[in-house]
Formats: C-alpha cells, sequence, structure tokens
C-alpha cells in the first residue's frame, strides 16, 4: 500500500488516557511514547505480520507526570517533562539525571540538532528554561509576559530557537543574549499552539487557535503565507517535512492535513522548458519586488472572516495604545515616557 493512499496501516492501544508525546529513536529503528498514565514505552519500527499483536519492547513506569518528550540526535538518551526535566537513557529503567528549577510543571521539551546536549523547555510560570544534559543544574531561563506554548530549535544554527506564545506572536532568541529577542514574529490573532523549523533553517511554520497555518521567513516579522480551509479547527501541531516540499498539520477535528511549503510550486517532473519558464518568472518577480502594485499583488490574501476582523480590532487596539503614549510622552517631562522597542516589551527577565 502506497504513502499517498489515506488508510492507516496500523492502530493499537498503547496508553491508558491520552498520549502525551511520541519521539523516534536517533536511528529511526524505533519509537517512544509517553502518556497519561504515567508510562515510556519503547516500540520497534520493523513491519509486523498480519494478526500478530503489537507489544512494547519495554516499559517504564515514572514517579512523576508525563508532559513531553524529546530524543538527543547523537545517543541513545532522552529527556522527558511533567513536574521536573528527567534525563534517561534507554538502557536504564531509572533517569539517569533529574534537572529542577523550582517550576509547577514543564509542557515542553526539545533537544538542541547542533550543540546536542543542550534542550530547552517551557515551564507554566511563563519561562523558558534552557539544560545541559552534562550538568546538574540548568543553565539560564527567561520570563515571559505570558506562557510560552512550544519551543523549536534552528536545525541549521546552534544558538538560535524560536517560541510560540500565548501573547499571538513568536519569538526569536539567540541562547547568547537572553535579555530581548532578536526578531518578533506577528499575523496570527490567537495564542500560537506550535513551531516547527524547515530543515533549511531559513523559514518556519506555525499554527494557532485561530485555526490557521502561517509560514515565516527566520528573518522577517509578518508570515509570507497562510493556509486555512473552512472546516479545519484548533491547530495542535504543525510538522515540515525534511524534504523541504511538504507541512503537515493536525486540527481540533482530528484531521491531518498535508500542505505544499509552496502554494504555487508544481508538483511532479518538470520538462527542461517548464523550469526555464518558472525560473524566468521568479526572476521577473524578485526584479520587480519593490514596486508598489507588485508588492500588492504578492502580499495580498484572503482570510476567513473571523480572521479579518481580529485583524482590524487588533490594529484598532495598538492604534489607540500608541496614540495614549504618545500624548503621555507629550504632556510629560522629557525622559519621563521612554521609547520602548517591540523587542523588549515582551521580556520581564533573565534568570542565570
Amino acid at each position: 500500500m502506497g504513502p499517498g493512499s489515506k488508510i492507516c496501516l496500523k492502530n493499537f492501544v498503547a496508553h491508558n488516557g491520552i498520549v502525551r508525546g511520541i519521539a523516534y529513536a536517533w536511528k529511526g529503528s524505533r519509537f517512544i511514547s509517553i502518556g497519561d498514565d504515567k508510562t515510556i514505552k519503547s516500540w520497534s519500527t520493523k513491519e509486523q505480520e498480519d494478526g500478530e499483536a503489537i507489544e512494547p519492547k519495554n516499559t517504564i513506569l515514572s514517579k512523576t507526570v508525563l508532559n513531553n518528550i524529546s530524543f538527543h540526535y547523537k545517543m541513545a538518551t532522552y529527556a522527558t517533562v511533567g513536574e521536573v526535566c528527567q534525563i534517561w537513557e534507554e538502557s536504564r529503567n531509572t533517569p539517569v539525571r533529574t534537572i529542577e528549577w523550582g517550576v509547577d510543571s514543564l509542557h515542553d521539551v526539545a533537544f538542541n540538532p547542533v550543540e546536542c546536549n543542550i534542550l530547552a523547555s517551557c515551564a507554566s510560570d511563563r519561562s523558558i528554561i534552557l539544560y545541559d544534559i552534562r550538568d546538574q543544574d540548568p543553565l539560564r531561563k527567561v520570563i515571559m509576559n505570558l506562557r510560552t506554548n512550544k519551543v523549536c530549535w534552528n536545525p541549521m544554527e546552534p544558538f538560535i530557537f524560536t517560541a510560540a506564545n500565548e501573547d499571538y506572536n513568536l519569538y526569536t532568541f539567540d541562547t547568547r543574549n537572553l535579555k530581548h529577542p532578536t526578531n518578533v514574529h506577528m499575523d496570527h490573532v490567537s495564542a500560537v499552539t506550535y513551531v516547527d523549523y524547515a530543515p533549511t533553517g531559513k523559514e518556519f511554520v506555525s499554527g494557532s487557535y485561530d485555526k490557521t497555518v502561517r509560514i515565516f521567513e527566520a528573518g522577517k516579522g509578518h508570515s509570507r503565507e497562510v493556509y486555512h480551509t473552512k472546516r479545519m479547527q484548533r491547530l495542535t501541531c504543525v510538522l515540515w517535512s525534511l524534504d523541504n516540499k511538504y507541512i503537515i498539520s493536525g486540527s481540533d477535528e482530528m484531521n491531518i492535513r498535508l500542505w505544499k511549503a509552496r502554494a504555487s510550486e508544481k508538483l511532479g517532473p518538470l520538462k527542461p522548458r517548464e523550469k526555464a519558464a518558472l525560473r524566468y518568472s521568479e526572476a521577473l518577480k524578485e526584479k520587480y519586488a519593490s514596486h508598489p502594485q507588485i508588492k500588492r499583488i504578492a502580499r495580498h490574501r484572503h482570510v476567513p472572516k473571523h480572521i479579518y476582523n481580529a485583524q482590524r480590532e487588533l490594529r484598532t487596539i495598538k492604534e489607540k495604545q500608541k496614540r495614549k503614549e504618545a500624548n503621555r510622552r507629550a504632556h510629560s517631562k522629557r525622559g519621563e515616557v521612554p521609547y520602548v522597542p517591540e523587542r523588549k516589551k515582551h521580556v520581564v527577565k533573565e534568570q542565570s
């Protein structure tokens, strides 16, 4: 049965309750799942014969709640988060290290694909915490105004990660300076639930409670593309395929959707004349990109009515805040109402 058949090949009951996370091992021969029943189960990816029962290779009962899991990119080591951050080795049934920083709970964790011993997690106290698995204590943490739902590392730049936040924005940080983000990515009109980088590291995709999928260029503050459908509800997860051609999304109405990473790209083999024509049209678009009419057409996207109305409302709120601040500044002593850059407004403090 081919990959385009849209038919589930295998399904089985893995946990009692919700499956909170799945992570493939670094060699891809197995994957590990965690659930609400506090168990960690290891499964083989080998094809089973028809009628053969699927059983876990190993089962570990955790002492704490498990919310998420991430696998090391070069070793048989993985991290789980819940009440604390725990580092596990596949050959052992107890954690080799437990790292905590006095927070109630952690809900996301991600290993760095380049600096493989570094990982980041999101906590319930609105903080993003950095760890080194070779150390007993966390490295640093940065506290935001609102809670961060998901963090994802840039696969090409080891110091850069992007966080999806409840305040409708995404923030790109450099770990060498966490006092303020290097970039603020706007356009969503509700909480951002998920983020994932393209394998090139130049773009990332985000999913939101506003029922849209947006694609951002890593260095720009606004999205280059927005995807939506009539039936798609709130986004729970989005992933960028490793061939850099597709985006996969999962949403509340229990459907998985496959999108093209570039909406206008033609799939399948191209004839030489087609390739030349496409290259020529792209060169023309690039040449006249700054022309007002071309820029307007390139940027224009049809969005659902609820998105359009929410954007207009947010625009009104921001204009009102700017006007109020300008009035306060005009009627105050010089320097009493300072100009605060957008990048510094959303970070409360950094701790180390």
